[in-house]
């Protein structure tokens, strides 16, 4: 299948948030999304989104697993937000057990995903940040999968919005 692709631009923290609960909520057991962008660009801010998108309660507090490696939020579907930043190479992705959570039952979003692609199944849906200035990001959505495809076509209707 035919990479999709679509492009987002968020002006505020709050907007990454709320594209990420649009996100969030399409997503379903066994989805596996891949961010990939500089540090500050909103990897955490967009995983917020979907942890709420998901059914995770709002008053939890959604941080970054950057030193733990993996946070788990209990949801419909649990969320397992990952971050490889720290990692060396995958054979540490397998010490840590964090390939084990892609195919868990939940939602796996992976922070710094290009940095171990090969740990990814071929269905993840790859999330790309662009730095515009302060407050505003760019983000690409792709993915060549049929899971991923769906998930995009479903939210061209909030592009305009």
């Amino acid at each position: 299948m035919k990479t999709r692709c679509l492009k987002f631009q968020t002006r505020s923290d709050k907007e990454t948030i709320e594209l990420g609960r649009k996100i969030g909520a399409l997503l379903s057991t066994g989805d596996v999304i891949a961010l990939i962008g500089p540090l500050g660009s909103g990897k955490t801010w967009l995983t917020k989104g979907i942890a709420l998108g998901l059914g995770v309660d709002p008053s939890m507090v959604v941080t970054s697993p950057s030193f733990s490696l993996v946070n788990e939020y209990n949801a419909g579907n649990p969320l397992y937000h990952m971050d490889l930043y720290r990692l060396e190479s995958v054979s540490d992705i397998l010490a840590a057990g964090l390939e084990e959570y892609i195919y868990k039952d939940g939602v796996a979003v992976v922070e710094w995903a290009d940095r171990m692609p090969e740990i990814l199944p071929e269905w993840s849906i790859t999330l790309s940040f662009n730095i515009l200035d302060d407050h505003s990001r760019e983000i690409i959505i792709m993915g060549g999968h049929k899971r991923a495809a769906d998930i995009i076509n479903q939210l061209e209707s909030y592009r305009n919005c």
